[in-house]
């Protein structure tokens, strides 16, 4: 099962033509649905009822519909983090202090590295109490 290959599917589920499916990926509508075929053929289930002018899904294809898209969004995010990766750095700060002056001092720090690092910054904050 090639990625490829489930963005066509994807497409046909969302248009529910073949035709404007092939005119919107840029690919014939024979190609295309001999490709729907052999995705039919390679999983052994039916995933379209065929109409005259529309297709609909069957419940097999509901869920391939589902994983697919799954599949598809998984694929760009680890694409987008792995070219970001050489770009930006990611992950957590954590700064615990007592209240006083420094403490802006450390606020302005944080606010100008979120301004060029991807990072997020908590702060836990103890109020000191004097014992008397």
């Amino acid at each position: 099962m090639e990625l490829r290959v489930l963005r066509y599917f994807l497409e046909v589920a969302r248009e529910e033509n073949i035709t404007a499916a092939a005119e919107s990926l840029h690919i014939t509508q024979p190609t295309l649905s001999k490709q729907l075929m052999e995705l039919e053929d390679e999983i052994g289930k039916k995933l379209f009822i065929r109409g005259k002018r529309r297709i609909t899904l069957t419940e097999d294809g509901i869920l391939l519909r589902k994983r697919a898209s799954e599949i598809i969004e998984l694929v760009e995010k680890t694409e987008s983090e792995l070219k970001k990766s050489d770009e930006i750095i990611v992950g957590d700060v954590y700064i615990g202090a007592a209240e006083t002056d420094a403490m802006k001092d450390i606020a302005k720090i944080c606010t100008n590295l979120q301004k060029n690092i991807l990072i997020s910054i908590i702060i836990y904050l103890v109020e000191i109490v004097k014992m008397l």
